[in-house]
């Protein structure tokens, strides 16, 4: 029999119940009628049996209704409702909450129970024996048993996704708290994950530990010629002629080689790289650019635990955080670690270096950049190079004014010093002096008009100059239409905007008289220009 079929018997069995009912009430009227308005009077006095039997129907109704089931619903409303006040009240309010639960539950049990009364009370009426009261202890107890299956049947299905087993689980393990916050008034500290600051501090540390395992101290060893006791004898001895640092940034199977800057190195008999762990090994010089101040060295790659790599300059923007990684004022406090931020990008600086003055592209920042840090890493958040620590202002009243060589143009510097061992570049073969820098003796011949250019102070006799017929103290002006403010300026055109084997004209003033000069551009890495 389905569902419905037992709905459809529970209907009917109200009816002839109520119909029953109904007889018997106008056969116990007519009775009491008989029996006079003494029996009328004794029966108003009587209220407590008239809730009694209202009562009974109540619970009657409650447990033979249409759908039995929704009582249970209705009770495991109740029971998450009473839950969700114990999540929100305080300690005192989820006591009493918890005990409301259970009497809901209590109140629940007892229900089945609550019918047998309501029998007895029935049976206070006409036997049981008589059939017009069977179809209806037949109805009651169907009714009965069906509520109950329907409350045992359905926390053991899907159709409240468990709550009942939930609820009991939350509001035993909240008695536990509860219980235990009753036992001590101290509120104690739990054992939780990092905070996103410190997750970052940690991150920050374990950045910048790992990236400086790729930074290496250098020493520059040069020796020096030595009197003893102010004897007409001389010795040259090894002295440490200055230090800075340096970045392991490739490895193969026979070498590990080292960025750094060419003013770290130049002019060394030797170098001596000081290791993460503390080992020494001899720097072997691959190659250097004076004009960029960049410089190669080797070192064998079993000294070489760990390699740091190149990030990309060009996402670089004001207020980004940086970090500098070198060995300031030597060795004693290599792998100096400094914060800072970008002030700035795309800074342009003329720095006069060992072959010329050349304007720099640099990176500004705030980190604190001093003596030693030169050759070492400007790391981002990621732990990568974005440019190697070269330059600082050092004057008095200024502070925060680092400068680091981008990634991005030091990387085909490099990359070309360890395929070749120099930087080619296209070459005309003279030596250079901005017109500002030149004695105004030796300028008397040159037109009052003429005020910006680049003489010539040397030339290399078989270099493409000499064959053009320049000569010393030749003022040139222009190259290819461009006019030139300084030789930074002929060396800037040079080396962006032509190529080796390519034909330049240049505008040249000669004892006061103007000519044009075309040559071809040759290749010597060695040059002064």
């Amino acid at each position: 029999m389905n569902e419905f079929d037992k709905n459809k018997d529970n209907e009917n069995g109200e009816k002839e119940f109520e119909t029953e009912k109904d007889t018997l009430n106008s056969a116990d009227f007519s009775e009491s009628r008989e029996e006079g308005s003494s029996y009328e009077a004794n029966d108003i006095n009587k209220p407590e049996e008239k809730v009694e039997e209202q009562e009974v129907k109540a619970e009657g109704q409650e447990f033979t209704s249409e759908y039995p089931q929704t009582a249970s619903y209705n009770r495991a409303d109740e029971l998450v409702r009473d839950y969700e006040r114990v999540m929100s009240d305080g300690t005192d309010e989820r006591v009493a909450a918890e005990k409301q639960i259970h009497e809901n539950k209590t109140m629940t049990a007892a229900a089945t129970a609550d019918q047998q009364p309501a029998g007895k009370r029935g049976k206070e009426r006409p036997s049981s024996g008589n059939p017009k009261w069977k179809g209806f202890f037949s109805l009651l107890a169907a009714g009965v048993v069906g509520s109950a299956l329907t409350f045992v049947a359905i926390p053991h299905t899907d159709l409240l996704d468990g709550k009942y087993t939930k609820l009991e689980q939350q509001v035993e393990d909240l008695s536990s708290k509860v219980s235990s916050n009753s036992s001590s008034g101290d509120i104690k500290a739990q054992t939780t994950s990092a905070t996103a600051s410190e997750s970052s501090s940690s991150s920050i540390a374990d950045m910048v530990e790992t990236s400086s395992k790729a930074i290496v101290g250098i020493v520059n060893v040069q020796k020096q010629a030595t009197n003893q006791f102010s004897q007409s004898t001389t010795t040259d001895s090894e002295v440490e002629s200055g230090s800075g640092s340096g970045i392991i940034f490739k490895k193969d199977d026979k070498y590990a080689y080292i960025a750094t800057n060419n003013h770290v190195i130049e002019g060394a008999n030797s170098l001596e790289i000081s290791l993460y762990n503390g080992d020494k090994t001899e720097g072997k010089l691959i190659g250097a650019d004076a004009l960029t101040d960049l410089a190669v060295v080797r070192i064998d790659a079993k000294y070489a635990t760990d390699v740091i790599e190149f990030g990309d300059s060009s996402t670089l923007r004001p207020g980004d955080q940086v970090w500098a990684i070198g060995n300031p004022l030597g060795l004693d406090l290599s792998r100096t670690v400094t914060q800072g931020i970008v002030s700035a990008v795309d800074r342009s600086i003329t720095v006069n270096t060992s072959a010329g003055d050349w304007e720099f592209n640099v990176i500004q920042t705030d980190a604190a950049i001093n003596p030693g840090n030169s050759g070492g890493a400007l790391i981002n958040a990621a732990g990568q190079v974005i440019g190697i620590n070269s330059l600082k202002i050092s004057e008095d009243g200024v502070e925060g004014l680092g400068f680091a060589i981008p990634s991005n143009d030091l990387l085909p510097i490099v990359n070309e010093i360890i395929e070749s061992g120099e930087v080619e570049r296209p070459y005309i073969g003279v030596g250079l002096a901005s017109l500002e820098e030149v004695p105004q003796m030796y300028l008397q011949d040159l037109p009052d008009s003429v005020t910006k250019g680049v003489m010539v102070t040397n030339i290399d006799s078989n270099s493409a100059a000499a064959k053009a017929g320049l000569e010393v103290q030749d003022v040139i002006v222009s190259i290819n239409g461009t006019d030139l403010d300084g030789s930074s300026d002929l060396r800037k055109y040079l080396y962006t905007k032509v190529d080796i084997g390519d034909k330049v004209k240049l505008v040249v003033y000669h004892d006061g008289s103007k000519k044009t000069v075309e040559l071809t551009l040759t290749s010597n890495s060695g040059s002064s220009n």
